[in-house]
């Protein structure tokens, strides 16, 4: 009997969020499941380690499903870590994080815990895709996107991911009927314009709360926003080699050891 697929999952929103709970039940029918995810939300903690506390990990039941559940009192990075490194006994087939409440398209990569844990995985030489939805809502309807997780996830064991890349996955928020189909797309040029709001305690300290507008300044129709305003499930193949490879010549030409 063939073996079937080792999947770690796990996610920034914390181990009982809705989305985490729709993921392990997809994953349920592909493979044997490791769950590995924060006890809390993490969510805008990218690639951030511990490395100056403890870190703890408890095994825990959520549900009645046949997955093993470990909650992490780390960030989703050290979630990965210490499911390949200590508890798994051989590296899983694959790794997916998600599903996050709230979108991972263009800039907001850098900034996503979820895709920080499956970039980890990645660096530990696991194939991982994360999945995200943009809906913040915590009753948003994850169960709409089973059929194309699925999708995904069988075409990526199936075909093997490409040599030091993780897909990042993203859900137009739509019903099911609306959602056109997949796209392969490049990762928008945008950014975010931040302000602050500043208020003040009852104690009379200064505080701020990080607000901000999403500035999309791509207006190609290949970008990962185009395909998820036009209700397509985007997908981009991200590298974690951030080496700017096309400036390397015209830094030589600077002239460094004259």
């Amino acid at each position: 009997m063939k073996q079937r697929p080792l999947i770690l999952v796990t996610n920034d929103d914390g181990i009982t969020a809705p989305g985490i709970r729709q993921l392990i039940a997809v994953m349920n029918t592909i493979g044997d499941v490791v769950v590995v995810a924060p006890d809390s939300p993490q969510s805008g903690m990218g690639h951030a380690i511990t490395i100056n506390s403890t870190l703890y990990l408890t095994k825990i039941k959520v549900d009645d499903g046949p997955q093993q559940e470990y909650q992490c009192s780390g960030t989703p990075a050290d979630c990965v870590k210490l499911a390949i490194n200590e508890l798994m006994d051989r590296k899983p087939d694959l790794c997916v994080s998600g599903i996050n409440h709230g979108s991972n398209a263009s800039i907001n990569v850098i900034y996503s815990g979820t895709m920080s844990a499956a970039i980890e995985a990645g660096i530990e030489g696991v194939p991982a895709i994360g999945f995200s939805l943009l809906d913040y809502r915590w009753e948003a309807n994850f169960s709409i996107l089973t059929p194309f997780i699925e999708k995904i996830t069988r075409k990526a064991l199936e075909h093997k991911m490409p040599h030091d890349v993780v897909l990042n996955v993203n859900f137009p928020r739509c019903e099911a009927h609306e959602i056109k189909g997949i796209k392969v797309a490049r990762q928008a040029k945008a950014h975010w314009v931040e302000k602050f709001d500043k208020r003040r305690s009852p104690m009379g300290k200064d505080y701020y709360w990080l607000t901000g507008e999403f500035i999309n300044e791509d207006k190609g129709e290949d970008t990962d926003e185009a395909a998820l305003t036009e209700n397509y499930v985007s997908i981009v193949p991200t590298q974690f080699d951030l080496t700017a490879h096309h400036a390397i010549q015209q830094l030589n030409t600077w002239g460094l050891n004259e």
